[in-house]
């Protein structure tokens, strides 16, 4: 059975991590790139971030390289230490790896392996700067398929009361991207605020032996430690990223789903806030419309066993 190429764009902090190994971990998928942004911490960070996780897996080889720095409508201004730590990943000092980020732009690397893997599948997991950039490079290769972690429409946002909060950091390039014709699953807050892992998760990973779950293990205590009290009465967080991974991965399917056009609110108040072209109050279906259609999953969610 041939593996489904994936291209994942990431702002690699904690649970990125725990996207990055769970597909690493999938056997029906490859990452064939990472590309990275800002947003839980600075792009080169989240680089070096993730090719320190690839090595502790074992792996080599994957080019990662260094997306944009700063966003489009405003400069980055600093990551989200209180939730990822200072170094996006829990605090736990990671050994810097061997491998160096690739040389090439973020662009030139989707393009590039777009070209070569026409059934390419692109999971963005942090803000979408670099991926309205590449809507904006005359020329490039099309991907096959863009299944996007965020937005929020039902459920609250949780950077305001409205905005998620990779749509938040550059709802201009969001706006961009949801705009194009491209074939788009979003995964916003509505499910992935009920998918979560807690204490028990927890010490079942640190039973699992090999150096990159001895290291998420060791980085989770901190991503719990927010949602604590804050999100959730009990000690346990939400899975976003993981849980667009699988979606990406093509191990789940949504049991709800619309399909229409996902507007981006820019204006002061509502800055990233994600609605319907409609604007129904509840913000519960993003309904069809003339223009570009995302398919958002917005339910429960079935998915086999996670790989061992």
């Amino acid at each position: 059975m041939s593996r489904r190429p994936i291209l994942v764009d990431c702002d690699t902090g904690i649970d990125d991590a725990l996207a990055l190994a769970y597909l690493l971990a999938e056997p029906s998928v490859e990452i064939v790139g990472v590309t990275t942004v800002s947003g839980n911490t600075d792009a080169a960070r989240a680089a070096a971030n993730t090719l320190s996780l690839f090595e502790l897996a074992g792996v080599d080889g994957i080019p990662v390289a260094v997306g944009a720095h700063d966003f489009r409508g405003r400069s980055y201004a600093g990551g989200a230490p209180h939730v990822h730590g200072d170094d996006g990943v829990g605090g736990i000092a990671l050994a810097t790896a061997a491998q160096l980020h690739d040389a090439r732009p973020a662009v030139e690397l989707i393009d590039h392996l777009a070209a070569r893997h026409p059934d390419l599948t692109v999971l963005a997991l942090g803000p979408l700067t670099n991926l309205a950039a590449y809507a904006e490079t005359p020329g490039v290769a099309r991907f096959d398929h863009l299944v996007v972690m965020g937005g929020a429409f039902g459920h609250s946002g949780n950077v305001t009361a409205w905005a998620e909060a990779n749509i938040h950091n550059d709802p201009e390039s969001a706006a961009v991207v949801f705009a194009q014709d491209w074939d788009t699953t979003l995964v916003p807050l509505d499910v992935t605020m009920t998918q979560t892992l807690d204490a028990a998760d927890l010490v079942r990973l640190e039973a699992i032996p090999g150096a990159l779950p001895h290291a998420l293990a060791r980085m989770l205590p901190a991503y719990l430690d927010f949602y604590a009290g804050r999100v959730f009465a009990d000690r346990r967080c939400a899975l976003h990223d993981p849980l667009a991974a699988m979606v990406a991965a093509g191990v789940l399917r949504g049991v709800s789903v619309a399909s229409g056009q996902v507007e981006v609110r820019l204006e002061r108040g509502e800055r990233g806030r994600t609605v319907s072209s409609r604007g129904s109050e509840t913000q519960r279906w993003v309904r069809a419309m003339e223009g570009s259609a995302v398919e958002v999953l917005l339910d429960a969610l079935e998915a086999r066993e996670w790989p061992g």
